[in-house]
């Protein structure tokens, strides 16, 4: 189910904010506002729920210039659990965020 970028805009700001808040990293949440505006503006839309948009820009902003190894400080189940979608979905997501963003 593909929702309209300005709607998935709103709710994975939303996401990312409760993410954020539980683990901060002011570089981490700056790049993925970031990946989020520029993905809001882009005339793809993001397949999926916001949850899984949200969990797939902090996968892609964390792993950005290095081999895929997860969200620092956490277990893949730990981000599952915090995501609230499984680790396939946020690793698609993750790639689809990637080559929009191209990063």
């Amino acid at each position: 189910m593909g929702m309209t970028n300005r709607n998935c805009e709103l709710a994975c700001r939303k996401h990312l904010a409760r993410f954020f808040d539980d683990h901060t990293d002011a570089a981490m949440k700056k790049r993925a506002l970031k990946a989020l505006r520029f993905l809001t503006v882009s005339d793809v839309p993001l397949a999926g729920k916001s949850e899984g948009g949200a969990a797939g820009i902090i996968y892609a902003v964390a792993n950005r210039d290095r081999q895929a190894c997860g969200v620092p400080g956490l277990l893949n189940s730990e981000f599952e659990a915090l995501a609230g979608v499984s680790m396939g979905t946020i690793r698609n997501r993750a790639a689809q965020i990637g080559r929009l963003l191209a990063l």
